[in-house]
């Protein structure tokens, strides 16, 4: 029964993705504003979409929204799972994304992320990845937020794993307000290596308050960048039940505790 349901979604994610093709290229043609924002926030609104049509899929969101979506914040995010992307994305306002460069490569979602200004990665070539970091300034200082996954790829075991300093640093450099956002329960949504999504369960994404940088120097970075991981962690600690160590993939506790979020 799996099996079915996961092909009828990939059909209807597919296809959903391609007719907003239309959409996303007629805001593109006449959107003048240099950071995207109108195409950017076109293509947003698919996510809501995508989520509700997965059967297996609820989601709870919490916390506070952005009251100025032409503000600019760093957000930053732990990382479990591809779905991470649409949980995350049905928060209502624009923000670019970075994304691995493959994504970019696959027809009809790639076009769609280069449309919406998304901002490519290379996690194996440092001058291209500060390259990505460059292009992200342009669009806060566009004044449009950009996501990131400070981590750098997905979490194999549900736990919080470190986290880069290219963010925190950018937006220490830019004078501008983090925002953390904490997600939990995606990881088995859809598992790595697997087309078939995982049993129903209900994801979990809380917007934690900004934290403001102004003041601070590049000497302030790796506190900084730990102190927010500690609160992603905290929040996702909080909704197990579980200790904060248990969900920090730094500690020396083993074994990690299995994420199972209540099934619907």
């Amino acid at each position: 029964m799996r099996i079915l349901k996961s092909i009828w979604i990939w059909l209807s994610s597919v296809a959903l993705l391609t007719l907003w093709l239309i959409p996303v290229g007629v805001a593109r043609l006449f959107d003048r504003d240099p950071a995207r924002y109108r195409t950017g926030r076109v293509l947003r609104r698919l996510a809501p979409i995508l989520v509700a049509i997965n059967p297996m899929w609820k989601l709870r969101i919490e916390g506070e929204f952005v009251t100025d979506p032409r503000r600019p914040y760093m957000v930053v995010s732990n990382h479990q799972s591809f779905a991470d992307i649409p949980f995350i994305t049905t928060v209502p306002w624009e923000m670019k994304w970075f994304a691995k460069a493959e994504l970019f490569n696959i027809p009809v979602l790639g076009w769609l992320m280069r449309l919406a200004g998304d901002i490519p990665v290379d996690r194996h070539d440092r001058r291209r990845a500060a390259q990505a970091l460059i292009h992200a300034a342009r669009f806060l200082r566009d004044r449009c937020s950009v996501i990131i996954f400070p981590e750098g790829t997905r979490s194999l075991d549900g736990r919080v794993g470190g986290f880069s300093d290219g963010a925190f640093l950018l937006a220490v450099r830019e004078g501008l307000p983090i925002l953390p956002i904490a997600i939990d329960g995606s990881g088995d949504c859809l598992p790595k290596n697997t087309w078939i999504f995982g049993q129903p369960r209900t994801v979990q994404v809380a917007v934690l308050p900004a934290i403001p940088t102004a003041g601070l120097t590049s000497n302030d970075v790796g506190a900084l960048r730990d102190g927010i991981r500690q609160q992603i962690i905290a929040q996702i600690a909080t909704w197990r039940g579980v200790p904060a160590g248990s969900v920090d993939g730094l500690a020396n506790e083993q074994p990690a505790p299995t994420n199972k979020p209540a099934q619907q």
